[in-house]
């Protein structure tokens, strides 16, 4: 038997993601880079120094140049700028290099931490979410933070720094200016405090509408085939042009809010900027508060710096909202409550097969009455058992309740003995494998979906042996590269016969314990089926086996054939034994035979 797969490192935003403090989340994910953010910040600071020092050496030139001070003044000040300008380049990429790669890796551990909750969520929250709208939170919620980290490092840094310069050289330069300067702080941010609000619920209704367009996109993608064989384009195209122009709206509505905040904030920020150069001027022209020529360039050259510095603050408020909301909906993935919990749980390290279901119901959530009521049935180790029925007689909840997707409402399932909802289903799953009716590949080679989820892979020996035992060798030989042949996304470079056979060797390499069929003939031709057929005979030898089926030639050699009709059991036995019986398997269930 394989060597078991070790079992997946938890989140690390399991216990520290909180919906109500998204900039705390943001805070544990940079947790680990806090000495390199630090050192970030200060590179960026020595590299900014010549947009704040500007204005005070143009001051410095003017009056230089109108009170005839020495000339080597000039040269003081013009060698002194142009040193720190020079200097911004190698600290520009030391910047660059500190900066991104903390980010890139804080997008790293997100769409890590997302996939990983994924694979814990149970299958019914998978039934209600569609894979479109999981796939946009990876992808664009994660550019979305990405988007917003590094916009306001880099341009809410440039903001802050300008603004934090420019107030300390007036300080020193003009003191009796500064408390003018400083009435542009508190009105800013009460525009922004006003606006925010606003700007945050169209940002979740944007957002909303974009998952709703990713999940019609990806079902109109997957029923292109259905769609073109029934001439049903055009009612395809309306269904999706409906979403769009939903988005298109809420996309209006939004630039529209964040256009009019812009336009406010730059039109009472200028009108300061103008007030402050005309009132410096007055001032230095009167020969009030001893300012200089000098200085009221300086003034009016900060005042303009530090008015776009607020510009740049207030415009990111869109950004920083946008990058929030999507902290928020990826929160949507990892709090949700509808987890497969293993943790703390007895491990299995061996499974004999026998399967007990003592009193076992279920009831779906949204539904009115149980799917599955009052399931009581022992199964021998390595003995064989069909489950039949009318569409709806519970079949498949009966495949998912022992696979562990869900679980039971009422009763319990035995696993040689142990409650299986006191075991860690993580571990039973390595002793079981499923074979569905579609199967699954995915764009790989024929080897690397034979041999997905055994750790290390397997050698060729026995790779080769489950081949031959699925009667796959027949195709896989004549494939260009034989086993290193890329099969397509979900294998669409082969037929349904050969990728079930791939799926078959699949389970055969897994040695598994007990085997789970569902479906697993039922669509596929003749010639494909009587080879499945033969290979499902190696494969069920030895072990506890479930088949769900709707042909004869698939379930009369199992040795008890369980008869359902709306979640209960109602006949039990051998294919034989059920037809001497005369009653609902020989009446109306009785399979059809293949072909």
């Amino acid at each position: 038997m394989q060597k078991p797969d070790s079992v997946p490192r938890t989140s690390p935003l399991d216990h520290h993601y909180s919906g109500e403090h998204p900039l705390r989340t943001l805070a544990y994910l940079f947790r680990p880079d806090r000495r390199r953010l630090s050192l970030a910040v200060l590179v960026f600071a020595v590299k900014h120094i010549p947009v704040w020092l500007l204005p005070l050496i143009t001051a410095n030139i003017i009056d230089v140049v109108v009170e005839h001070r020495p000339i080597a003044e000039l040269w003081y000040n013009t060698g002194v700028l142009v040193f720190v300008l020079v200097l911004n380049f190698p600290l520009a990429l030391l910047y660059a290099r500190l900066m991104s790669s903390s980010i890139r890796r804080m997008g790293r551990e997100l769409r890590s931490a997302l996939c990983r909750r994924m694979q814990y969520l149970s299958i019914g929250y998978h039934a209600r979410v569609s894979a479109g709208v999981l796939q946009t939170k990876v992808v664009r919620d994660v550019e979305g933070v990405e988007q917003m980290t590094q916009q306001s490092a880099d341009m809410g840094l440039g903001a802050i720094m300008t603004l934090v310069g420019g107030l300390v050289v007036i300080g020193f330069r003009a003191p009796a200016v500064l408390p003018v300067f400083l009435v542009v702080v508190p009105l800013a941010a009460l525009l922004v405090r006003r606006l925010r609000s606003r700007i945050r619920s169209n940002n979740e209704e944007f957002r909303l509408e974009v998952e709703r367009m990713s999940s019609h996109v990806g079902e109109m993608t997957t029923l292109i085939p259905i769609t073109r064989a029934h001439g049903l384009e055009r009612t395809a195209l309306h269904r999706v042009d409906h979403t769009l122009e939903r988005v298109l709206s809420a996309g209006f509505r939004l630039d529209l809010l964040n256009g009019r905040f812009g336009a406010l904030s730059w039109i009472l920020l200028n009108t300061m900027a103008v007030g402050c150069l005309a009132g410096s001027a007055v001032v230095a022209y009167h020969g009030w508060l001893g300012l200089s020529a000098g200085d009221v360039v300086m003034i009016s050259a900060f005042f303009t710096a530090l008015t776009a510095s607020l510009t740049t603050l207030m415009g990111l408020t869109p950004v920083i909202s946008k990058g929030l909301e999507s902290v928020r909906s990826m929160g949507e993935v990892l709090q949700a409550p509808d987890l497969e919990s293993n943790e703390g749980k007895a491990g299995v390290d061996r499974v004999e097969g026998r399967i007990d279901f003592e009193g076992m119901g279920f009831r779906y959530p949204e539904a009115t009455e149980a799917s599955v009521r009052g399931f009581d049935l022992s199964v021998r180790p390595g003995e064989t058992i069909a489950l039949v029925g009318a569409s709806g007689a519970g079949k498949s909840t009966i495949l998912n309740l022992l696979i562990g997707f869900i679980r039971p409402s009422e009763g319990r399932i035995l696993l040689d003995g142990a409650d299986m909802a006191e075991l860690d289903l993580r571990t039973y799953r390595r002793f079981l494998s499923v074979v569905p009716q579609e199967s699954i590949l995915f764009e790989g080679t024929v080897r690397e979906n034979v041999t997905y989820g055994l750790e290390g892979g397997a050698d060729d020996d026995a790779l080769r042996r489950a081949l031959v035992a699925a009667n796959a060798t027949e195709f896989v030989d004549r494939l260009p590269e034989g086993l290193d042949t890329v099969v397509g996304q979900r294998g669409a470079r082969l037929s349904g016969g050969q990728r079930q056979r791939l799926a078959i060797a699949r389970a055969l390499i897994r040695d598994p314990r007990v085997l789970v069929l569902d479906e697993a003939t039922s669509a596929l031709d003749n010639r494909s089926e009587a080879l499945i057929q033969d290979a499902l005979s190696q494969l069920v030898r030895g072990r506890t086996v479930f088949v769900v089926a709707h042909r004869l030639s698939t379930i009369r050699g199992a040795d008890r054939i369980v008869v359902m009709d709306r979640g209960r059991i109602v006949e039990v036995g051998s294919h034989q034994e059920l037809l001497a019986r005369g009653g609902t398997y020989a009446t109306t269930l009785q399979p059809r035979r293949s072909g």
